[in-house]
């Protein structure tokens, strides 16, 4: 497995998360900025593009061999035909349709891959000043507005009533056939929410399940991910609930999960 001095490394990488996060408030806080969409349709922004040009920059010189996989990477179909075991995989700005709609649910995310696990993950939320992060083995935790570090933990299950996130942007008839069906078990309290600010809500124990049936990519949740586990929970295959989602380059896709505490809820 790849070795890295992850204290000092997870303490730059927040301050990169933060300080991308201060170029995205800045564009944010403009009366206009302009908004374009790239070839799957889906919305890219100036502060999108200004994050990603920061981050890789950051994370080149921290660790020049390790090769950076962005959601605004230009050159992704050159990165993907290359074997990488371990890599850097960031999403500059997750949530852009709630950045756009300036609901201010949106994230700055950074994992570190290795061998299909995500070992560091840093997922910085502006608008909040909230940052959760985590390396493998090492616990989770969140940095909130008053700066201090507490550690962090899903919550017991089942909780009454269930607290069930979902998808501001991308909520789909399979997701509220899920959530019916768990309204025949349980009490059920749902509240919708931007970018991987749902696992980490999931992580923190704010909330307990976060079902997702439409497509995400893997910068979407890799960073979360990390968080999630180090919380003691997982993003569990919806397809088969004793399986964590894999990290397969030869596609960007996830499949349909279920992020909680435990696989034993989603039944």
């Amino acid at each position: 497995m790849f070795k890295i001095q992850h204290n000092y490394k997870l303490t730059t990488i927040i301050n990169i998360a933060k300080s991308a996060g201060e170029k995205v408030l800045v564009i944010y806080q403009q009366d206009n900025f302009s908004v374009t969409n790239k070839a799957d349709s889906s919305p890219v922004t100036q502060a999108d593009l200004i994050a990603h040009q920061f981050i890789v920059s950051a994370l080149q010189q921290l660790s020049p061999n390790i090769p950076i996989i962005s959601e605004e990477s230009s050159d992704l179909n050159e990165l993907l035909s290359k074997k990488m075991d371990t890599y850097w995989l960031i999403d500059p700005l997750d949530g852009t349709k709630e950045f756009i709609t300036r609901r201010g649910e949106f994230t700055i995310n950074i994992a570190l891959i290795d061998h299909g696990v995500p070992i560091i993950g840093v997922v910085y939320a502006p608008t909040l000043n909230a940052c959760y992060f985590a390396q493998q083995n090492g616990g989770a935790f969140k940095l909130g507005n008053d700066n201090k570090k507490s550690l962090i933990s899903v919550a017991k299950l089942p909780q009454k009533p269930l607290r069930v996130v979902v998808s501001h942007s991308h909520l789909s008839d399979t997701t509220l056939a899920y959530v019916d069906k768990l309204k025949q078990h349980h009490e059920v309290q749902l509240t919708p929410m931007g970018s991987s600010l749902k696992i980490c809500l999931v992580a923190e124990g704010a909330a307990d399940i976060y079902p997702r049936f439409e497509p995400t990519r893997i910068w979407d949740i890799a960073a979360a991910d990390c968080i999630l586990r180090e919380a003691g929970g997982g993003l569990w295959s919806a397809d088969d609930p004793t399986k964590r989602l894999p990290y397969n380059l030869s596609s960007l896709v996830n499949g349909s999960f279920i992020a909680t505490a435990q696989p034993m809820v989603t039944q």
